[in-house]
């Protein structure tokens, strides 16, 4: 059994949270990929029981696969099933993005350990690229919805600053007022000097929609480049598939809390068990993923040795991975 194979049989199992699907949305579908039919994709909503305004169970969705067709990149299939370019590439090791071949099985990994700590409101994850959006469903205060999104971020140079904000103000069709030092790399490397981009532009890099937050400068938005979620390609501010930004964008409003936290590891809670997730640490700031880890893990209340622990992370690529077995002690079915 080959490496990849070994992967999804692993990832096969997980099977966690209830919602509405979005993956048999495009099955048997000849459709050549267009704007018209990302317009059109389904978003997952998850179902998660609290108790004690915690959630039980921390890990939602289901890991699935797709098979290549004619014609396709692994970003046509990515922004299909909401996975960021980061999620699709490291869930495949060795498919080429742009040219993988005819017939091949390609991970979808739609499974997520849900961050800890902080369940209201809006969850971006900084090293996972992803934005989770918590609300409690309509008259059941016990239930929370969850949606959740790839995000694009900010460069290595410029990065996306973690902390605790709110929404302040929401605008469509932004015009892009443009940051000096911002202008004057544009200047530097293509000769443009325009000090603002009105909405609407297709060179506007906000694309329709804007979410303004309590931090000065940064925001999250659309992009008229939707191939850059999943990627560090921004200047700090997080950039949404045009119709994740136009979903999300009425469910929010000013008031409305936003986390961005750093956790490249993360450890969630099913009935089965313990599971771990791992993603890049794309600042180089976390120091130890195996610290990190058994931190992720302690806060669940389980030890697991350090063996186990790095066997784990070395397999996750993104993907949850089961850990240790619940009070029943089985493994996933």
């Amino acid at each position: 059994m080959g490496r990849r194979t070994r992967v999804w049989v692993v990832a096969a199992a997980l099977l966690a949270g209830c919602g509405t699907g979005r993956l048999a949305a495009w099955r048997g579908t000849p459709e050549p990929w267009s704007e018209a039919r990302f317009a059109r994709k389904e978003f997952a909503t998850y179902r998660v029981r609290l108790q004690d305004g915690v959630p039980v169970e921390t890990v939602v969705g289901r890991v699935d696969t797709y098979q290549v067709r004619q014609g396709d990149t692994l970003l046509d299939v990515a922004r299909a099933y909401d996975i960021g370019y980061n999620e699709i590439v490291d869930a495949n090791p060795g498919v080429d993005a742009w040219v993988p071949p005819v017939g091949t099985k390609v991970v979808l990994p739609t499974a997520f350990v849900l961050p800890c700590c902080r369940y209201e409101g809006l969850v971006v994850n900084i090293p996972e690229m992803r934005l989770y959006h918590y609300r409690r469903a309509p008259k059941d205060p016990d239930t929370l919805l969850v949606q959740t999104y790839p995000v694009g971020l900010g460069r290595t140079d410029r990065r996306t600053p973690r902390g605790l904000f709110k929404i302040r103000g929401k605008t469509k069709n932004p015009t892009w007022v443009i940051p000096e030092s911002i202008r004057r790399e544009h200047i530097a490397e293509h000769g443009d000097d325009r000090r603002a981009i009105p909405g609407g532009h297709p060179d506007n890099p906000l694309g329709k929609y804007r979410i303004e937050l309590t931090i000065p400068y940064y925001t999250i938005h659309g992009t008229n480049n939707p191939w850059g979620a999943g990627m560090a390609v921004s200047h700090g501010c997080a950039r949404l598939y045009p119709e994740d930004i136009e979903h999300l964008f009425p469910l929010v409003e000013p008031g409305v809390p936003v986390e961005f936290t750093y956790q490249p590891v993360k450890a969630g809670r099913r009935k089965d068990g313990a599971y771990l997730e791992a993603h890049a640490d794309v600042y180089g700031v976390s120091g130890s993923l195996d610290a990190a880890a058994q931190k992720a893990l302690g806060r669940l209340g389980r030890t697991v040795d350090r063996r186990t622990v790095r066997g784990a992370l070395a397999r996750s690529r993104g993907l949850p991975v089961w850990i240790v077995g619940g009070a029943a002690g089985g493994r996933p079915s």
